[in-house]
């Protein structure tokens, strides 16, 4: 994980969240679809769809959106046919990328991700190429102004995470995804806000990008969210300041 860090990335999404509002509530609701469809339309148990709704909320999307896609999963409305597919490739200086998918055609989306990574300066590859270099974690992003690390360190660790590390004005916390929930509830009893919490494929390396490919990362990063395929994107890059102004 060195080198790599989660909050940049975290304030690159969030940057440009407003001018891409009604997408973005478009592909959180379709993520709480498919959870349902999969799981059932209780979060109590389903897990995934719980994640999914308190996804959907951190962004405001609307509560009547999440009802009537939990609705549409459970079958009491009429709704379109998704399939989850999990696309990899090579970005720009040979950085791993990881996108999921939700579609329902799978050659258009392959198609759409081809052309998007070749304009970029990468190329889509074939399943498994880079998945081996992710690993599935919780992570909790938190303001370092908010809380002492001390005290942040033992509100985590006792309540089963892996690791807490600084990245500058942030604090990072993984943990194992089965203890996802317990840790969310530690910061949240101890009254600890996080910018982000979500599960996520943590890279296990980095790749320090100069800023011209800084610059076509960002761009490969930002176009994957265009596509109203695309759900999440994990990269190993790390991209300098001057790429990121």
């Amino acid at each position: 994980m060195a080198g790599h860090s989660h909050s940049a990335n975290i304030a690159h999404r969030k940057g440009t969240v407003d001018a891409k509002r009604g997408k973005l509530f478009s592909k959180l609701c379709r993520a709480i679809f498919v959870a349902a469809r999969n799981g059932g339309g209780d979060p109590d148990m389903n897990l995934k769809l719980r994640y999914a709704i308190d996804k959907a909320r951190s962004y405001s999307c609307p509560k009547d959106n999440i009802e009537r896609s939990i609705k549409k999963g459970i079958g009491e409305l009429d709704a379109e046919s998704y399939e989850e597919i999990t696309y990899e490739g090579y970005g720009p200086g040979g950085v791993a990328v990881m996108c999921e998918a939700l579609t329902d055609n799978r050659n258009r989306t392959a198609g759409e991700l081809r052309k998007i990574f070749e304009v970029c300066g990468g190329n889509l590859g074939a399943t498994g190429c880079v998945n081996y270099l992710f690993t599935y974690k919780g992570l909790f992003v938190i303001e370092a102004k908010t809380v002492a690390e001390d005290r942040l360190m033992e509100v985590v660790l006792e309540a089963g995470a892996d690791d807490l590390q600084r990245v500058d004005d942030y604090f990072e916390v993984t943990c194992d995804p089965k203890v996802f929930d317990t840790v969310r509830k530690a910061l949240e009893d101890h009254k600890i806000a996080t910018e982000s919490a979500e599960t996520s494929y943590i890279p296990s390396n980095s790749i320090d990008l100069d800023v011209e490919n800084g610059k076509r990362m960002l761009k490969l990063r930002d176009s994957l969210d265009e596509s109203d395929d695309i759900q999440n994107v994990y990269a190993n890059d790390n991209i300098p300041e001057a790429a990121m102004a």
